[in-house]
């Protein structure tokens, strides 16, 4: 926690428009001092002497390239508090000047010259063009699984079943609602690999090693205990089988995450990695992976993990010592 003179600091160094007015390019694209002043249309001495004290705050990076220097917004490296700032003023802030800026940026990054992809080169994940998008990758990517028996914990209505099923042998989707299990087998009534069951992730309605794959995505966020269901998943499992997590970091936005019924708010990916540990899952990567770039930026992490061979779980009981017969595939 800053002490009061850090924050008036802080303060003072916000408060002046032209730093919004570059923040404010520079969380958009990587740019020079010519191009940013050009965008401003600010004096040059004054777009280098409000870069410097950014950069000094520990709001902005730079890099070199050739004789070139580029700025660009410290998205890994800023400060806790100049953060929370700088997304207060981002999210609440919308003015003409901005858009006039963004206008001329555009028109310079447009006559730098080269391809689409060499005036994106380094930053692509952060730009759109037509087709590009996650859904696209998404649904392009899970061509290259083959799927067994999976099972989709808090399942919803079956939008991540409806991706994987055309690569796995069996999707059971299991959701709490009752009315989400009645839309979602509408909404998947001509895939008959996909089946949906009402029940509870903490008393999971099924047998010992039933599943392949288990998914845990955005699940544990609706747990009133964690460790029962990541021990729950552990023992449906089978022997080597795998299970993929997605989950919040811990954070205070204890508001908007209750509007989405939330139990918990978030993990530390320490005590994440712990819970599927400690429920016999040999865990590969369990880190954050990803921040959500809408306020208030969520951070996701995800975990890998895969259920031991003959281990004890945390239930107390061993894996099934039974053969299970392979399975076919799609």
């Amino acid at each position: 926690m800053p002490d009061l003179t850090a924050t008036t600091d802080l303060l003072r160094l916000m408060a002046d428009p032209r730093r919004v007015r570059l923040l404010s390019l520079l969380g958009r694209e990587e740019l020079t001092v010519a191009e940013l002043t050009a965008a401003t249309q600010l004096a040059q001495s004054r777009v280098s002497t409000h870069l410097g004290k950014l950069r000094e705050a520990g709001l902005l990076r730079d890099r070199r390239a050739g004789a070139a220097t580029y700025y660009a917004l410290n998205e890994a490296g800023m400060p806790e508090d100049a953060r929370a700032l700088w997304d207060l003023l981002r999210g609440r802030t919308d003015d003409e000047m901005l858009a006039e800026d963004e206008r001329r940026m555009r028109a310079l990054l447009a006559a730098r010259g080269g391809s689409w992809a060499d005036s994106v080169a380094g930053r692509m994940e952060r730009h759109y063009s037509p087709g590009r998008t996650w859904e696209a990758a998404a649904r392009g990517l899970v061509g290259l699984a083959t799927l067994g028996d999976v099972l989709d914990v808090a399942s919803g209505d079956g939008a991540l079943a409806e991706l994987v099923a055309p690569r796995a042998h069996s999707v059971t989707c299991l959701d709490a609602s009752a009315r989400v299990v009645s839309a979602g087998r509408e909404r998947l009534a001509k895939t008959p690999s996909v089946r949906f069951v009402a029940g509870d992730m903490h008393a999971l309605p099924f047998e010992d090693a039933r599943f392949d794959q288990l998914l845990l995505i955005n699940s544990l966020s609706y747990s009133h205990s964690p460790k029962r269901a990541v021990a729950e998943a552990a023992r449906v499992l089978r022997p080597g089988g795998e299970l993929v997590a997605v989950a919040l970091k811990s954070h205070r936005h204890g508001t908007v995450a209750a509007a989405y019924d939330h139990k918990q708010f978030g993990f530390q990916p320490g005590r994440l990695r712990s819970l599927l540990d400690g429920a016999g899952l040999d865990v590969s990567r369990c880190e954050v992976t990803s921040r959500e770039k809408r306020a208030p930026h969520f951070e996701i992490i995800t975990a890998y993990a895969r259920r031991r061979v003959g281990k004890t779980n945390a239930g107390g009981r061993r894996g099934s010592s039974r053969k299970v017969a392979h399975r076919r595939t799609r």
